[in-house]
């Protein structure tokens, strides 16, 4: 499989050149020249795959020869090595939680696979490999451990500081050894765009050996695509449209299950959900984007006013508004309709939410009422455990939500972080000075 830039089509490269590079040296964000079908066979008996056989088939249609089967599957099992399960709420309506990994939340998936993906490739090179990453919220702390002690990378955690919970920070500021935590004066925005600099900077580049672990990385992309597909396979009603609700902030995640889709994974509809920042929901509904400051809010890992994946979508499409209405809708939340989403899940179905959830959940309760169809399957992806947002949760139910072992154990470790301005020569002075 080759890839290509959204800046520039002719820009082609590899699978491992798109991996490694994460970023293509024009600025665009590397897409697959095609998207392969997953066998129409394979899809109609979904049920007799486990997990990790789906991922396996998915990766090597796009990996192709470049990593040998053994090894890839030797990635695959010890990447994905924790559940996806699909919680009813009634009949119709779903919850796909994807907080069983180490650091409970989504973003688990694609950091470890791109870990062991980078890790693998890296062999084959000399040189130390440098991960610069944004993070407003939980892509930090996984791609952190995701990559602890990796042989021959460093990692570079870009976060805002203030925006992201006492939970996160503490996750992503508690490891040592080849990770690195840097506290950002700025919005999330503003780390992303730290980050783009440095990607595009020749002398940077011609000293260090840069890629990235944000979802604008396919690496961390792809693996996003699994677990729509072990969420189909455990529908009960299959016979009847399925509707998936995405808590969306810098659009990886959905971006992820369009992808799906074009594989052949039959979803007949996206809710794009977010939250006070609703670019995406602006141009979704007016074909207007207009990038904007982001501001902060409850559900800060889509605290996004200048989401990059949407170029990904714009492709999937070609640029087609119309095609783009027909497969996704998309609406905005703010904290308030947040709360009352937490507290209406809870006291409907006494399950606990968190506030990117509780945005799923808001939107999809809402699509139902302008839905033409008459019943379809609703899965709402919980994207994080509610204990990284206990405060939050607390407040809002009066009731006390148990930490996690694994969670609760870096609360008592000491925060190591590195203090810079959102100045890019700040930063760029100090990755030269730390290698």
């Amino acid at each position: 499989m080759k890839f290509y830039s959204t800046n520039d089509k002719k820009n082609i490269v590899d699978f491992e050149t798109a991996v490694m590079e994460g970023l293509a040296k024009d600025g665009g964000l590397f897409m697959p020249v095609e998207i392969p079908s997953l066998q129409k066979e394979i899809i109609d008996s979904i049920e007799n795959f486990d997990f990790g056989e789906i991922a396996f088939r998915i990766t090597k249609n796009f990996a192709g020869e470049e990593i040998g089967e053994s090894d890839l599957s030797d990635i695959i099992r010890e990447a994905i090595n924790f559940p996806a399960p699909l919680v009813n709420l009634k009949d119709d309506l779903m919850i796909l939680e994807l907080f069983h990994g180490p650091t409970l939340a989504f973003k688990d998936f694609g950091a470890r696979f791109m870990a062991k993906t980078m890790g693998y490739f890296v062999k084959k090179k000399e040189s130390t490999l440098n991960i610069l990453v944004a993070t407003s919220g939980d892509t930090g702390s996984a791609v952190a451990y995701g990559f602890y002690e990796t042989p021959g990378i460093n990692v570079y955690i870009l976060y805002p500081k203030g925006k992201v919970s006492l939970i996160q920070e503490k996750q992503l500021t508690t490891l040592d050894k080849n990770i690195t935590a840097l506290e950002i004066d700025g919005t999330f925005d503003d780390c992303q765009r730290l980050v783009k600099n440095a990607f595009v900077d020749e002398e940077l580049n011609s000293k260090l050996n840069l890629t990235s672990a944000n979802s604008i990385n396919i690496a961390r992309l792809l693996p996003q695509s699994f677990y729509y597909f072990e969420a189909y396979k455990q529908i009960r009603e299959k016979s009847i449209h399925s509707v998936f609700s995405v808590p969306s902030g810098n659009l990886g995640n959905l971006t992820a299950g369009l992808i799906a889709k074009k594989m052949g994974l039959p979803i007949t509809k996206f809710i794009g959900a977010v939250n006070s920042n609703h670019v995406f929901a602006d141009f979704v509904n007016s074909g207007i984007f207009k990038p904007h400051p982001s501001v902060q809010t409850l559900s800060n890992a889509m605290d996004v006013g200048n989401p990059s994946n949407l170029a990904r979508i714009r492709e999937l499409y070609g640029d087609s508004l119309s095609d783009i209405q027909r497969d996704i809708h998309s609406k905005s939340y703010d904290d308030a309709q947040t709360r009352r989403g937490i507290r209406e899940v809870y006291e409907k179905y006494g399950y606990i939410i968190d506030p990117h959830g509780a945005v799923g959940y808001m939107a999809v309760r809402d699509y139902e009422t302008v839905s033409a169809a008459a019943k379809f399957n609703k899965v709402i992806l919980e994207t994080a455990h509610p204990a990284k947002f206990k405060d939050v949760i607390e407040d809002e139910l009066g009731i006390e939500v148990e930490v996690p072992e694994r969670l609760a154990a870096c609360l008592n470790k000491q925060k190591k972080s590195v203090r810079l301005s959102s100045d890019y020569e700040e930063l760029k002075e100090f990755l030269l000075g730390a290698v």
